[in-house]
């Protein structure tokens, strides 16, 4: 048992907006009243929920294939030494799996979404989920270029395609979906792209990117998935891309979608040359379509290293920039693409892409609908998440902060107008309650009574960057793991997976295209449930 007192409370979900009062534990949730136990004195500080990560990617083939590849990001940190409560590791972009999990905890985060999954890794995927500690966990499948989904919708066969998908997410042991540049990385077998989303993919003759969004979102919402499809939307980060976005809305009308990084997705211009922000227009339609959310994919300057299932986008920026590249093909299923990248103030399209993450984040008008990232690791490393918060709370430090631009990058963006300024409500909303609302996890991101007890508690100072830099304590299902700056408990974490009803009959369908097309057996295919951490399964329930 456990008693908190003291603190100022931002709870949104709630409506707590700095309310002194006590918040007490038990059996790791949040319950009215307690009697005995430790009482923690938080006068002087700010109380959040803990932090819940929508978007980021910390497990699995494509992380590992990075960590090999950039040896010189992790010469570059210190390592984290072993203490007597926790593993040693290395930090940088992609920081070993017991950092990855330390390193969040150590800001205050407790929940995290690792975004793009391919099935045939997945059993990968869930073993290094399991190896990072403290925080719970859930995965989005990859699912818009599965060749198997993409020939039944040539075919037509839209209820069948229902079920394979829901066997797949079953399979996979995910949570939600992931539909990265629909129908472009099946075009990048055929070294092209899916650029246009109403002309047909190389290969097929009736399937058009929009189609597959249009078909993964209904999929989605018909099995009663807790959260939206999650879509990395075509064109991402080509100049002149802002309208695919607004037109990749229009064909989710009707339907929930979660748009990913999309700051990514906001750029205006005909070429490099003359690239600048267009965040104005996507915000303006974003704050009309209410069936949407969003994560910003903010950028911050310095060295980092790009991941992702885009492919082609991948082999454009490594012709771009000339780095070191790599590119896997997961048979049937996507692909995946690293380039190391270093964000420059005096570069043109770098200052634009730093500009946009925060246009977007403030002239979004409900915070409740778009969620603080980086894309992590390819704006920035997770860990640098304070440094946001400090730009979104303080205009003047922006203001000091655009003085590095170029001259002419000043002329392409939309920030220096921008005087909003976050409030530690706000925050609270953005790091925490919205997005924990986006993923349909009710016990997250907030402190009412039920709610898991995840807690973060920040000294109440002017310096915002530090504060959220350093909490004093993190409380992760009512166990205290850090305290005074130290982790000082590691804690399991839990895996959670959703089970959506399908027809089991749609596995004589499946069995016989692994026998032709591949290279695994279809028994070593699916993941067991004993493969996750403390694994919390939610049987979904199909609409009709």
């Amino acid at each position: 048992m456990l008693r908190i007192t003291g603190g100022r409370v931002y709870d949104p979900a709630n409506n707590i907006n700095g309310e002194i009062k006590d918040i007490c534990i038990s059996d790791g949730r949040i319950v009215s009243d307690v009697e005995g136990g430790r009482t923690i004195d938080a006068t002087g500080t700010i109380v959040f929920p803990g932090g819940v990560d929508v978007h980021t990617h910390v497990a699995g083939a494509a992380l590992n294939f990075a960590r090999a590849m950039i040896p010189e990001d992790h010469r570059r940190s210190a390592p984290m030494l072993r203490t007597a409560h926790r593993r040693g590791g290395i930090g940088g972009s992609t920081p070993t799996t017991f950092v990855t999990g330390y390193l969040y905890a150590g800001m205050g985060w407790t929940t995290v979404n690792e975004a793009a999954v391919p099935i045939l890794s997945a059993r990968h995927t869930h073993e290094e989920l399991r190896d990072t500690p403290i925080v719970d966990k859930t995965c989005c499948v990859l699912m818009a270029n599965n060749e198997i989904l993409l020939d039944l919708l040539e075919a037509g066969e839209i209820e069948r395609a229902r079920h394979v998908a829901a066997w797949q997410i079953w399979a996979a042991k995910a949570y939600g979906v992931k539909a990265v540049n629909p129908g472009g990385v099946a075009a990048w077998k055929w070294g092209k792209d899916a650029k246009g989303l109403f002309e047909p993919v190389p290969g097929y003759d009736k399937v058009t990117p929009a189609k597959i969004i249009a078909a993964l979102a209904g999929i989605v919402d018909g099995l009663g998935l807790p959260h939206p499809l999650h879509l990395h939307c075509n064109n991402l980060g080509a100049p002149g891309n802002y309208n695919t976005t607004l037109e990749t809305m229009k064909v989710l009308e009707g339907n929930r979608a979660h748009l990913a990084h999309l700051q990514y997705h906001a750029y205006g211009g005909d070429d490099w040359f003359t690239m600048k922000s267009e965040s104005a227009k996507i915000a303006d339609a974003f704050n009309a379509n209410k069936n949407l959310t969003t994560d910003a994919g903010a950028v911050l300057f310095g060295d980092t290293v790009t991941i992702t299932a885009d492919g082609p986008w991948q082999h454009l920026l490594y012709k771009l920039t000339g780095r070191k590249w790599g590119n896997l093909d997961v048979e049937n299923e996507t692909g995946c693409g690293i380039v190391p990248y270093t964000y420059k103030e005096k570069n043109l399209v770098n200052a634009v892409q730093w500009a946009v993450g925060l246009e977007l984040l403030l002239l979004i008008d409900d915070p409740w609908r778009i969620y603080l990232t980086t894309d992590h690791p390819n704006g920035a490393a997770f860990w640098r998440y304070p440094e946001i918060i400090h730009l979104l709370m303080n205009a003047d430090f922006r203001r000091e902060q655009l003085k590095a631009l170029a001259p002419k990058a000043l002329k392409r963006i939309l920030l220096p107008e921008l005087d909003r300024e976050y409030t530690l409500f706000e925050i609270a909303i953005i790091t925490s309650a919205g997005p924990a609302r986006s993923l349909g996890l009710p016990h997250k991101g907030h402190l009412g009574i039920g709610a898991d007890a995840d807690v973060a508690i920040f000294n109440d100072t002017p310096d915002v960057q530090r504060m959220f830099a350093y909490p004093r304590y993190v409380i992760k299902g009512g166990e205290v793991v850090l305290e005074e700056g130290e982790i000082r408990n590691v804690v399991e974490g839990r895996g959670y997976v959703v089970h959506p009803s399908y027809d089991e009959k749609v596995e004589d369908y499946i069995r016989p295209l692994f026998q032709q097309y591949y290279t695994m057996s279809f028994e070593n295919y699916p993941v067991e449930v004993e493969r996750l951490e403390n694994p919390h399964i939610n049987s979904c329930k199909s609409e009709g």
